[in-house]
């Protein structure tokens, strides 16, 4: 069963809970399709009135700071053990390479690197328990939290609530052409964020290269 077909045969508040549950299980280190249930949830909230788009998001929202608040303290307790736990369990996501390369972009970007990394799937694993691990200052860790949960999980709960709506609505004119174009921008939105931190960790990765042989 698709998970918006489950979704829509449980009561509303139990999609919140859900939702809220599954993020941040997700943010804190466990990997879980958050942005799967989130925005499935978010398209079922446009088709009937149920399910509240406001309630919704911010259950997404403190899902997700609750989740990388409890990830980071775990992390800044449990260190470099709690990477080498987690890579035996995860190797597909927690695996050296995946490690190094978000170490990497902690140690150089910061704040930064918890707020986009929301917008990353790997790294919105990992933001939490690396914060901590690397003892970033708690209260930078919170700032980029809360910053990148409401601009992630409030921002695609608005962008794809109001896709089904525009979706459904132009369904009903233009048949599949105007649901087509309904998706096809809401997916333009998303991918415009996630491209722009791809591009961040890209510029990253080269500032390395260049630096390694001017070390040498």
């Amino acid at each position: 069963m698709h998970v918006q077909e489950w979704l829509d045969t449980v009561p509303a508040g139990a999609v919140y809970a859900v939702v809220a549950l599954v993020i941040g299980v997700e943010s804190l280190g466990i990997p879980l399709p958050g942005e799967i249930v989130l925005v499935s949830a978010a398209l079922l909230s446009s088709q009937h009135g149920g399910v509240n788009p406001v309630v919704l998001g911010a259950c997404a929202v403190a899902g997700a700071v609750i989740g990388d608040s409890i990830g980071y303290a775990i992390g800044r307790k449990g260190g470099r053990p709690l990477l080498a736990w987690l890579g035996n369990k995860f190797p597909r996501h927690f695996g050296e390479a995946h490690i190094a390369t978000a170490e990497r972009s902690f140690e150089k970007w910061g704040m930064w690197a918890v707020f986009f990394g929301r917008f990353v799937a790997l790294l919105r694993i990992f933001a939490g328990p690396l914060a901590g691990v690397l003892r970033m200052p708690y209260w930078k860790f919170l700032v980029a939290n809360v910053l990148g949960g409401i601009a992630w999980a409030g921002g695609t709960t608005a962008v794809v609530y109001y896709v089904g709506l525009v979706a459904e609505d132009w369904l009903k004119r233009f048949s599949y052409l105007g649901l087509a174009a309904a998706v096809l921008v809401g997916l333009t939105s998303m991918l415009v964020i996630k491209r722009r931190a791809k591009k961040t960790a890209a510029r990253q990765t080269a500032d390395e290269r260049e630096a390694v042989p001017a070390a040498e």
